[in-house]
């Protein structure tokens, strides 16, 4: 029987990021960057009004109060995406509209609300200083500065920014196609018509949603029956679609349990045990001409979800290109006393609550699918723990959905 860390450095060993792909900018969400990305000019690159108002010379508006406005003449007006006509005069204004460039000569935007917003001329209520309402060129970054770092994460407001950079395309570590193929003869499709002996497939769903949690472009396949035929076309028709696959149920032993037989067929699958509760069937190998790689976890929720946390998600956090792969494990203080599995390294539903200072972790007594929906995070105990009391201090791992 394997240790966890066994199999983990086992799965992990020929796991790497996917290859450099250029994409256009809004398929770039959810990869990391595979190259630095720097600025080809500042930002913003001209000097602009951070809000509609007035441009003015500050001295001319100097006296200006709510009781006594200061009147200036307006030259000109300068919405967002155009220039003005001319350099600002002394004892003029010129309105401007936010993100505009300043006339020259301007040394402060009066906000629209500090004026009556008067067109032929304007009546300022408040007096300005030198740079007020002004964002300066280059005052978020500088032409040739980093923009964002390789190995960034790509979200809306990274998207944003290298849009505001000229970025249409960008190179990325793309998102690794993930197929989830549940099998067993007695599921169903949610919804279907449900009859003795038949359940719906609630794993397909739940590792899917998993995977793309972890980050993946994720898919469904099935569920599918534990019949060679079935089980040997969904495999080779999602080879091709694939860079990972993650099949649960059917890898027991049983008269209907056809799945390592099929797998034989289509590649090197290594069944084993693992040292893990729950859990201790697993499966890791590679499939076709293109090595895929394939995981064969249990059919039990519980025992699905763990191994997918425990060794699954670390791939694709690898095949994304993350450095740090593994969730990060906290203290906590023990409500209530746990035992662990003899001979296994145990992963225990819990609840984790308090505060930085005094971090708790409840253990959850409901087991299947309910105990898993109130779990935010697992009780990690490490093999042959034994029991634990409450006050204890344990390892626990939050199950954050990034």
């Amino acid at each position: 029987m394997r240790t966890v860390d066994e199999h983990l450095a086992e799965v992990l060993a020929h796991a790497h990021p996917l290859e450099m792909l250029d994409v256009s900018l809004l398929d770039s969400r959810g990869c990391l960057l595979a190259e630095p990305v720097t600025a080809p000019w500042a930002l913003p690159p001209f000097d602009a009004a951070g809000a509609d108002g007035y441009a003015v010379i500050v001295s001319d508006v100097a006296s200006a109060t709510a009781a006594t406005p200061v009147v200036l003449p307006v030259t000109d007006v300068v919405p967002a995406g155009y220039r003005a006509s001319h350099a600002i005069g002394e004892g003029t204004a010129i309105r401007i509209g936010s993100g505009a460039p300043m006339p020259k000569g301007a040394q402060a935007v009066v906000p629209l609300e500090d004026t009556d917003g008067g067109t032929a001329q304007v009546a300022v209520h408040r007096a300005v200083g030198i740079g007020a309402g002004i964002r300066r060129a280059g005052e978020d970054l500088q032409k040739d500065q980093t923009v964002l770092p390789a190995g960034a994460l790509v979200g809306a407001r990274e998207v944003a920014l290298l849009a505001a950079v000229g970025q249409a395309r960008v190179t990325v570590r793309p998102r690794p196609r993930v197929v989830v193929m549940s099998t067993g003869t007695e599921l169903v499709e949610p919804g279907a018509a449900m009859t003795p002996g038949l359940i719906p497939d609630s794993n397909g769903y739940m590792l899917t949603a998993a995977a793309q949690d972890a980050g993946a472009m994720a898919y469904r396949a099935g569920p599918v029956r534990d019949e060679q035929h079935a089980l040997m076309d969904t495999l080779e028709d999602q080879l091709v679609r694939s860079d990972l696959i993650v099949t649960t149920g059917g890898v027991t032993a049983g008269t209907y349990d056809t799945m390592k037989t099929v797998l034989a067929r289509l590649g090197a699958v290594e069944f084993t045990r693992v040292a893990i509760s729950p859990g201790r069937a697993q499966g890791h190998g590679y499939l076709g001409p293109d090595h895929i790689p394939i995981f064969t976890l249990p059919g039990n929720p519980a025992s699905a979800f763990v191994a997918f946390e425990v060794f699954v998600r670390p791939v694709i956090r690898r095949m994304l290109g993350h450095q740090q792969v593994f969730r990060p494990l906290i203290p906590a203080r023990l409500t209530h006393p746990v035992t662990g599995v003899p001979k296994a390294r145990t992963y225990l539903h819990g609840h984790l609550h308090g505060h930085a200072d005094e971090r708790l972790i409840s253990p959850i007594e409901e087991g299947g699918l309910r105990g898993l929906r109130l779990a935010d995070s697992l009780i990690v105990l490490p093999e042959d723990s034994g029991e634990i009391p409450a006050g204890a201090v344990v390892s626990v791992m939050p199950l954050s959905r990034s």
